[in-house]
C-alpha cells in the first residue's frame, strides 16, 4: 500500500512515544510505502487535477535521533494526488481551528475524487472532542456545556465540587477545578468564557480520577485490551500526559469495555477508524477522534502491538474497497 499521513512537522515527532510514528514503523514493517505532509500542503485548484499535496516520502532508519527517517522519493513527489494514495491517515493534532477545519473540507474533495481518508473528515467535523459525549449521555457524569456565568454558577452550587475546561483544549490545558469554597469560580468563568463570549464544558467532579483518566482505545467499532490509565501526580488534577501524568497500562475493566463496545461500532459505521475514550472511574469524559495516542505506551507496558491492531484495520478497509 501506499500510505499518506497528514501530519504535525515530522522533525517534532518525539518517536519514544509518537503513536504516529508507531503507526508508519508497522506500516514500513509490512511493506508498504510511507510519505507525510502537512495540512499546509494540500492544495485543490479548478483544473480538474484534482486535490494534491506536496509530500515527502520516507522511510524510516531505525535511528532514535531526530534524523530517525531518510528521503524515499519513490514513495512520493513534490506534488501527489490525494486520490493515488491507497489510505490517507489524518493526524493532525488539534487545536481543531479554522485551519484544521479547512484541511478536513479539503480530504473530504479528495474523498469525492476517490481517496480514502482515515478517520473520515466529515466525522471528523461532527464528534468535536468534548462536545461528542452528548450524544451518549447516559455513559457520562453530571455536565453542563454554556457560556452563562448563572449557569455555571447554579451548577457548581448543585454539585459543589466541578471541573470546568475549553472545548478546543488538548492535553489538559486550560482545565480547573473548584471545590466546595467556589473559590475565584467567577474569575476562573470570566477567563474561560472570555467574559461570556465562548462556550465551556463544566463537569461534576470524579474523584476516581486518582485511579487515572483512562485512554481507551477502540480500532475499527473493537476496543484495544488495555487501557492506559493517566494518573496526576504531584497534587495535580489533570491525569494527561502533557500535564505531567504518570502512564500506567491496565486489562480494561468491565465497565471499560461495556462503554467501548457501546459506542465502538456506532463510530466505526460513521468512518472513525480510530477513537480514544477517556474514562474516569465509570464515566465517559470525552471522545477523541483527531490523533489518539498511547499506542507506545501500552504497547512497552503489556506487550501488545496498538500499531499492529491499527494497520490490519487499515488494511482491512483498503481491501474492501478494491
Amino acid at each position: 500500500m501506499r500510505l499518506l499521513f497528514v501530519a504535525d512537522p515530522l522533525e517534532s515527532f518525539k518517536i519514544y512515544k509518537d503513536s504516529s510514528f508507531a503507526m508508519m514503523r508497522e506500516a514500513q514493517k509490512r511493506g508498504h510505502t510511507i510519505a507525510a505532509c502537512e495540512p499546509q500542503d494540500i492544495v485543490w485548484k479548478s483544473d480538474g487535477l484534482g486535490v494534491r499535496a506536496s509530500v515527502r516520502g520516507i522511510r524510516l532508519n531505525g535511528s532514535g535521533h531526530a534524523s530517525w527517517f531518510d528521503p524515499a522519493p519513490e514513495a512520493g513527489d513534490e506534488s501527489a494526488k490525494l486520490s493515488g494514495f491507497d489510505a490517507i491517515i489524518m493526524r493532525k493534532d488539534p487545536p481543531f481551528d479554522s485551519e484544521y477545519f479547512y484541511a478536513t473540507h479539503l480530504l473530504e474533495q479528495a474523498e469525492r475524487e476517490g481517496a480514502h481518508v482515515l478517520n473520515k473528515p466529515r466525522s471528523l467535523r461532527d464528534h468535536p472532542e468534548k462536545l461528542a459525549i452528548m450524544e451518549f449521555a447516559q455513559w457520562i457524569a453530571p455536565t453542563i456545556v454554556t457560556r452563562l456565568a448563572s449557569e455555571v454558577k447554579a451548577f457548581h452550587a448543585e454539585h459543589r465540587d466541578i471541573i470546568l475546561k475549553p472545548l478546543d483544549g488538548m492535553g489538559g490545558a486550560g482545565i480547573f477545578r473548584v471545590k466546595d469554597d467556589a473559590l475565584n469560580l467567577g474569575a476562573i468563568i470570566e477567563t474561560l468564557t472570555k467574559d461570556g463570549t465562548q462556550t465551556i464544558m463544566v463537569q461534576r467532579y470524579l474523584p476516581e480520577i486518582a485511579k487515572g483518566d483512562k485512554r481507551v482505545l477502540v480500532i475499527g467499532g473493537k476496543p484495544v485490551p488495555y487501557a492506559l490509565a493517566r494518573i496526576p501526580q504531584g497534587g495535580e488534577v489533570r491525569g494527561n500526559l502533557a500535564a505531567g501524568g504518570k502512564g500506567v497500562a491496565q486489562p480494561l475493566t468491565e465497565r471499560d469495555r461495556e462503554i467501548a463496545e457501546a459506542l465502538g461500532p456506532t463510530l466505526a459505521s460513521r468512518g472513525l477508524l480510530l477513537v480514544g475514550l477517556d474514562v474516569i472511574g465509570d464515566k465517559l469524559t470525552e471522545i477523541n477522534v483527531t490523533s489518539p495516542t498511547c499506542f507506545q505506551e501500552i504497547t512497552d507496558q503489556t506487550g501488545f502491538n496498538v500499531a499492529a491492531m491499527f494497520m490490519d484495520a487499515v488494511e482491512a478497509g483498503v481491501s474492501q474497497r478494491a
